[in-house]
């Protein structure tokens, strides 16, 4: 189905240049005479990549025909993530840190995600909006220290570093939004 800038939303999948790309976000602007053009932030899905681009009116797009599909992650081997099918672990796939991208550190075995399926390949996945981690490694809290607001970073598992309040201590289970991978609450 072909799509024009005004079909461009947040979470919107097309393909751009031969590759499916999902749209994080949309700006529409007017230039006094000029026509209408937007102002977008692509993501990639084969190679993770996020570009800034600019459309104009008469630019259009083909929708990407994605399929999503509940997989669970199983581990890390040299900058390798393996994956099976949800309720079929006979079905494993693999995909490469450069594809994961930011959301490498925030796997944890067991998580379940979103695998995109496009041209009959698994091609990245999504993690969950919310997910709970344990801390692992907390710097002590120290008394008086608000000048900074109050915040330390502490290390979850899976080896990410998140800014947290000072009450959080290792072994606390804390949970994050892993679109923004900001602090949301303390999970227990």
């Amino acid at each position: 189905m072909k799509l024009d800038i005004s079909d461009l939303k947040r979470g919107g999948l097309v393909v751009y240049d031969g590759d499916p790309y999902m749209v994080l976000s949309v700006k529409h602007v007017h230039m006094g005479r000029g026509g209408a053009s937007v102002q977008t932030k692509i993501k990639n899905l084969r190679s993770g990549k996020v570009l800034d681009r600019n459309f104009k009116s008469a630019d259009t797009f083909e929708e990407a025909d994605i399929e999503k599909l509940n997989a669970n992650f199983i581990y890390e081997r040299n900058s390798e993530y393996w994956f099976n099918e949800s309720g079929n672990k006979g079905n494993r796939f693999s995909l490469v840190k450069d594809v994961i991208g930011d959301a490498a550190p925030f796997l944890k075995p067991g998580m379940e995600v979103k695998a995109f399926i496009f041209d009959g390949g698994v091609i990245n996945i999504e993690l969950p909006i919310k997910a709970d981690y344990k801390v692992i490694e907390a710097p002590p809290s120290i008394r008086g220290n608000t000048s900074s607001g109050g915040d330390k970073v502490v290390t979850i598992e899976g080896g990410a570093k998140v800014t947290v309040p000072l009450f959080i201590e290792e072994g606390d289970v804390i949970r994050i939004n892993t679109e923004t991978w900001e602090y949301a609450e303390r999970a227990k």
